[in-house]
């Protein structure tokens, strides 16, 4: 997608809702691709054909979600569909943006732990791992382009990595990380944002109440699970460890990927490494964001953790708690912040603090492709350093397709998967 050369379309079609509730549901359907192609499917749909906003209100609501924690392609989605209807206008685009590919993989889900057993569903998660691998390491090459920009940041991106080898907390690192870029001088030429006629009144009164509201939104139905089931209960577990998940997964999908994993795979136990990668392959063969690989997560840890309840229901409450703590926050940042977006982010202390957690961006994701490519390469139960050399070679080749053409990540992860049961039945 090319939109600094794309023609300015300044004339605005504002669409009645009902249209407006028609292509959000479509979008959610088509937006495949991860982030990139989402955001891609958005202006061609958005911009190009129905011209419901301008070319330069696009570009700036994309700088301003990509400065927040969470999935950019959904919080662009709302922040339009607010800019269109207001807030019922931010709800239904956000909602429908995930939702299709919620029950997709719920679905999907239900599937994987009823197909255990099944020699050619494992073999065609056996070839879809190594695409996994060649995905991770893709987004780290392409964002770490986009985010280390001087010697300064790529310092700050080394100093990160070493500190989340050392397992220093996740949301330490990014916070630490940010106020270092806040407090340095800020760098020479420095971007400003597009400016536009914001027609929205700036009043943090009014925004602060609507915060409140989200707040509460969020804590009553989980109050009313905590009543039912009680504090150590997977679903209630889940509940609260995916809200802080989303409130710190600056750079998206791959950035919560990998604090999820640090705690949900190594510190706890809920998944194994393997379901972990299985999971986010899911996901990229769904629309929809990439973030909703954390709802497979839950599934499987509330699944297998069920306790008094019957697995599924268990597996199905925590898919919803997941799904409730990952995404409400995306709705308080576009309400809260939205009307104030030129004055927060024309501010270069803000300016230099964002770039500086966009380094540690990259080295989150830096650290999850290593992770996934040894758990994926290094054969298992050996006392010896041993490679899997299928698998490796099946990487190399999705990661030159991700890296040369335009192959669409779906079709790249069937294919991947179809050469797992290939090499399982030859060999």
């Amino acid at each position: 997608m090319d939109i600094e050369n794309s023609s300015e379309v300044e004339k605005k079609i504002y669409p009645k809702f009902p249209e407006a509730l028609k292509v959000w549901f479509k979008l959610g359907c088509i937006s495949f691709g991860g982030p990139a192609g989402q955001i891609a499917t958005l202006h061609t749909e958005i911009v190009v054909r129905r011209s419901w906003i301008s070319e330069s209100e696009f570009i700036r609501a994309l700088q301003f979600c990509m400065l927040l924690p969470g999935p950019e392609a959904q919080q662009l989605a709302t922040y339009i569909g607010w800019r269109l209807h207001g807030i019922r206008g931010g709800i239904a685009a956000g909602l429908l943006f995930f939702l299709p590919a919620a029950f997709l993989l719920w679905c999907l889900s239900l599937l994987y732990v009823a197909g255990q057993q099944w020699p050619l569903l494992h073999a065609f998660f056996y070839g879809l791992k190594p695409a996994v691998v060649a995905i991770v390491a893709s987004a780290c090459l392409r964002i770490g382009r986009r985010t280390i920009t001087s010697s300064r940041l790529a310092f700050i991106a080394l100093v990160a990595l070493l500190l989340l080898i050392l397992h220093i907390p996740y949301p330490v690192v990014v916070l630490g990380c940010g106020l270092l870029g806040f407090l340095l001088p800020p760098e020479a030429g420095g971007a400003d944002l597009v400016a536009t006629a914001d027609p929205t009144k700036s009043d943090w009164r009014k925004s602060f109440r609507v915060a409140l509201v989200i707040i509460g939104i969020w804590v009553l139905p989980v109050l009313g699970f905590f009543l039912w089931l009680g504090a150590v209960a997977m679903p209630l577990k889940i509940a609260f460890f995916y809200i802080r998940v989303s409130l710190f997964s600056f750079g998206g999908a791959y950035a919560a990927l990998s604090y999820v994993s640090l705690h949900a795979v190594h510190n706890w136990g809920w998944v194994t490494q393997d379901q972990m990668i299985d999971g986010l392959g899911l996901a990229e063969t769904t629309p929809g964001p990439l973030l909703i690989a954390l709802q497979f997560v839950a599934f499987l840890a509330a699944y297998y953790t069920a306790g008094n309840l019957p697995p599924l229901l268990s597996a199905t409450l925590g898919s919803l708690l997941a799904l409730w703590s990952l995404f409400l926050p995306s709705f308080l940042w576009i309400f809260t912040f939205a009307p104030h977006l030129e004055r927060i982010a024309r501010n270069r202390r803000m300016e230099g603090a964002l770039k500086a957690i966009g380094a540690v961006v990259t080295a989150v994701i830096a650290a999850l492709a290593f992770w996934f490519a040894g758990s994926v390469f290094l054969k298992s139960g050996t006392s010896t350093f041993c490679v899997s050399w299928q698998p490796l070679i099946i990487t190399i080749f999705c990661f030159l397709a991700l890296r040369s053409t335009q192959v669409e990540i779906a079709l790249l992860i069937v294919l991947s998967g179809v050469a797992g049961v290939f090499l399982k039945l030859v060999f």
